[in-house]
């Protein structure tokens, strides 16, 4: 049976640790779906990546999809554990679209998702925590982020708040708004 978990969390939280240890809890085959790409230009984040490849197992098989999240999810077979990381980074990826397309990405998104036979958890950023930001681009991000993570929350089985190296499973504490 499949199954939707949504991990989100500020940054170095220990969001991505927390969805590692729930993947592995799954005893399924997982597929981790990076959706950074390495840029070697950028040692800083050359570093982050490395971290957490460190941090897998070798049995892990690591997908980097960028772009075409909705196509890979649809491919995966059932009996296998999917962690997408990140959420934040695959917005960033696709910042350029117009509205309404960003609009037909997430129903397209959200769709596929709720096919998958896959046990699938989802790491995502909580950027809308601070300052509000003055430039546009920052804003279209930060809010893109917040309704796609609200959304997908709406279809997860559990939806944790990892914050301070704790989870929090906001499906048992708290209350969804719709």
């Amino acid at each position: 049976m499949s199954q939707v978990i949504l991990v989100t969390g500020p940054a170095r939280s220990g969001k991505s640790e927390w969805a590692e240890t729930l993947a592995i809890q799954s005893q399924k085959a997982v597929i981790y779906v990076a959706t950074a790409t390495l840029d070697p230009t950028d040692t800083e984040w050359q570093q982050r990546i490395q971290q957490h490849q460190k941090r897998r197992s070798q049995d892990w098989v690591t997908l980097e999809v960028p772009r075409e999240l909705s196509a890979t999810l649809a491919e995966v077979k059932p009996n296998t554990c999917l962690l997408v990381d990140s959420l934040g980074t695959w917005v960033a990826n696709l910042l350029e679209q117009d509205e309404v397309r960003w609009q037909n990405t997430v129903r397209e998104f959200l769709e596929t998702v709720q096919l998958v036979a896959a046990h699938t958890i989802f790491v995502a950023e909580e950027t809308g925590w601070g300052v509000v930001p003055e430039y546009p681009l920052g804003r279209t991000f930060r809010d893109r982020l917040g309704s796609l993570v609200r959304q997908l929350s709406a279809v997860s089985k559990d939806v944790y708040l990892v914050t301070g190296g704790h989870a929090l499973n906001l499906s048992i504490l708290g209350s969804p708004l719709s």
